[in-house]
């Protein structure tokens, strides 16, 4: 594999991690809501922030101007 087709890999593995990593915190935010029949803690909810917010830096450092800043504004 070539340098620089190896590093494209690379990047487009990083942001499909991060895509994953955010959806999931997502998906464990709404279900811990369904299951409570209340939001997560706030500093649940903090915390996931901060990961979310690492994680797109990860996929923008790689793949910048994706959707996925704008998708992560969707989330509630």
């Amino acid at each position: 594999m070539h340098d620089t087709e190896t590093r494209e890999m690379l990047a487009d593995l990083v942001w499909l991690n991060a895509v994953i990593a955010t959806e999931l915190i997502q998906i464990t935010e709404n279900s811990s809501a369904i299951l409570h029949k209340s939001a997560p803690p706030a500093s649940c909810l903090a915390e996931h922030h901060a990961l979310r917010e690492t994680a797109l830096a990860m996929a923008e450092k790689y793949r910048p101007s994706t959707m996925l800043a704008q998708h992560l504004g969707k989330h509630q």
